[in-house]
């Protein structure tokens, strides 16, 4: 069922045609940003991928990915989640060196996601990938990592003002680094979402770590697959929402699984059937290096700088009658 809220009194900062230029803009600049802050390169990455290699991100583990069969070679593909697992066979077989990385355009369909202001079934987000060494596979790289996208993205924010003054956004680059069971500690009787929107609101900008295994309480503070981050170096970057008075996720990156950390979690997931996938028996056999990445969406980042109320203002998507009825009555315009 649809989420969606307007708040009393939104108005856009733009009209169409300057957010189309916006976006343009936006996206360009911050891939330079980007690719300058962690020493990554653009490469060209898949819309589909072989089911039976065990590429495709899981995500939680019970969403349906997009399928459909291939008229010459009998077979069957699906279109990816994200490129968790892609891009890390990719810079093994595209011979980078150590701290070098990648980044490319991925467009994905999650056709089970909830529709709400920040939920679409279309997906875009730059998928960035990097290979780390046995020195740095720890969580004081995994935090400087986390502040250089940070400052990318401010970096971005104050060039898109400069050239579109009526926008007011305003984010801080400074980054608060809380685990999951930390903010768990700290605010005991609200549910994980509310947790992340108490901690924005505070402090503007978080990284929350350590997210997918079970919290002291019992339960999980969120969802994530066991084979592509390692548990205890991965996180959520979050920016506090001003007009949606919401925690805003932009990114969720970490430090990914090695074969120690691989054979754990896949126990504790109950997903031993995935160990004879041949990501994964790469993986345990320690013939894939060790990285570090993540996803940073587009239309999210597009969405947050432009101070929009829905991210169909930046991105175009099918919508049910609700959200179309509750845009249409409060007069925002849906691409």
């Amino acid at each position: 069922m649809s989420k969606t809220y307007i708040p009393e009194g939104y108005r856009s900062k733009l009209g169409l045609y300057e957010t189309q230029r916006a976006i343009g803009i936006i996206k360009r600049d911050f891939a330079d940003n980007l690719s300058k802050a962690l020493d990554l390169i653009r490469v060209s990455a898949p819309l589909f991928v072989d089911p039976a290699t065990g590429l495709n991100d899981d995500l939680n583990g019970v969403e349906r990915p997009v399928s459909f069969d291939i008229l010459e070679t009998k077979s069957t593909a699906q279109v990816v989640h994200s490129l968790a697992k892609w891009k890390r066979q990719a810079l093994r077989d595209y011979g980078f060196k150590p701290l070098t990385g990648l980044y490319a355009d991925m467009n994905a369909i999650r056709r089970d996601e909830e529709l709400s202001n920040l939920h679409s079934v279309y997906v875009d987000q730059w998928d960035w990938e990097k290979i780390i060494t046995k020195d740095t596979r720890n969580v004081e790289y995994l935090k400087s990592t986390v502040k250089a996208i940070v400052g990318a993205i401010c970096d971005t924010l104050d060039d898109i003002k400069k050239l579109f003054p009526d926008l007011s956004v305003s984010l801080t680059r400074e980054v608060t680094f809380i685990t999951t069971q930390e903010l768990e500690d700290a605010y005991p009787d609200l549910t994980p979402k509310e947790r992340e929107k108490a901690l924005a609101e505070k402090c503007g900008c978080a990284f929350v770590m350590q997210i997918g295994g079970e919290l002291a309480s019992g339960i999980k503070h969120d969802g994530r697959a066991p084979d592509y981050d390692d548990w205890k170096l991965n996180g959520d970057i979050i920016f506090y929402n001003e007009v949606l008075d919401c925690a805003f996720e932009v990114s969720s990156m970490g430090i990914r699984v090695d074969a120690q950390s691989l054979d754990a979690q896949l126990k504790e997931a109950g997903c031993d059937d995935r160990r004879s996938l041949p990501f994964h028996k790469d993986l345990l056999e320690g013939k894939l290096p060790l990285t570090m990445g993540g996803g940073i969406g587009q239309s999210r980042l597009c969405m947050l700088m432009l101070g929009k109320a829905h991210i169909g203002e930046v991105q175009s998507s099918i919508w049910d009658k609700a959200t179309l009825d509750a845009c249409r009555a409060a007069g925002v315009t849906l691409l």
